[in-house]
């Protein structure tokens, strides 16, 4: 669920995951600590973790 939101925010939403971050107060390491603990990781070229 939380892969679908983010990847459904900076497709829509924003240019970079540090403005995504930045916009919801959230830790961009936290986020992406989480989310490759689950097997995603933030590829910058896309926008996107896959």
């Amino acid at each position: 669920m939380l892969l679908s939101y983010v990847n459904t925010q900076l497709r829509d939403n924003y240019a970079s995951l540090d403005e995504f971050c930045s916009s919801l107060d959230v830790s961009r390491a936290d986020l992406e600590a989480k989310l490759s603990a689950a097997g995603f990781d933030y590829m910058p070229e896309i926008n996107q973790f896959r």
